[in-house]
Formats: structure tokens, C-alpha cells, sequence
């Protein structure tokens, strides 16, 4: 379903707000690897935001995001002590993976051995001399 207009306002919103909170708890670079918020969707009655996390050479995402699941009751405080004066309600959040890099890591792998098999079917041909 399409979001309107101040579902993507309220959205960008705490994208950038919960980025900000991440970067000064240390929650961005963890274990050397990085943590991102990559989307936020909210539901038309602005009581719930989806925030979509994307890891980046994190050794295990599911711990980590069940260690930022722990806190989302810090999290909400934080967001709204920042947002207070622009939302009348702050949104009960909810983290989720986003594994879109996972599947653009798996395509771009499987479109690396579809054009190694076929200059290998090249090079075939050539040297049998079809």
C-alpha cells in the first residue's frame, strides 16, 4: 500500500532522528562493522514505525538486532524527547533486517557465474572450432 504524504514526512523524520540517536549511542559501528537505517515505514494512523536496519560486515545480525529489539523502550524515549514538539504521539517502534544487500550480493553472484559460463562456453567453441 502506498504511504501518503505525511507517512514519508514522519518516516524521514525518525530516519534521521533514530540515525542521530544510533551515532551518539555507538549503535552505527559495532564489532567493526556498520549499522544502518535504510527505511522507516509508518502506518497510516502514525501510532507504529517499521524501522528497517541494514548491516553491514556484522559477524551475527540476529543477535545484534535482538540487541536493539532489547531496547526499544530507550529508543522511543530518546526519539521522543526529540521529536516532541513535531508529533502529538510518538510511534511504538518496531526493528526489522533489511536483507536487501544480501539479495543484491546474491544476484550480482549468480550474474557472475552465468558470464563465467559463457566465456567458458566461448572458449569452448573456439578451441574445438566450432
Amino acid at each position: 500500500m502506498e504511504e501518503n504524504k505525511r507517512q514519508k514526512q514522519v518516516g524521514q523524520l525518525i530516519a534521521e532522528e533514530m540515525s542521530d540517536i544510533f551515532q551518539k549511542e555507538g549503535i552505527n559501528i559495532i564489532e567493526g562493522g556498520m549499522v544502518s537505517i535504510s527505511k522507516v515505514m509508518v502506518t497510516p494512523d502514525l501510532l507504529e514505525a517499521r524501522v528497517y536496519l541494514s548491516f553491514f560486515k556484522i559477524k551475527n545480525a540476529t543477535d545484534l538486532l535482538h540487541k536493539i529489539t532489547d531496547r526499544t523502550g530507550e529508543w522511543r524515549k530518546a526519539l521522543g524527547s526529540r521529536v516532541k514538539n513535531q508529533l502529538r504521539r510518538i510511534p511504538n517502534l518496531t526493528f526489522y533486517e533489511d536483507d536487501t544487500l544480501d539479495h543484491v550480493e546474491k544476484m550480482n553472484d549468480i550474474f557472475k557465474k552465468i558470464e563465467e559460463e559463457r566465456i567458458s562456453r566461448e572458449a569452448l567453441k573456439e578451441n574445438t572450432g566450432e
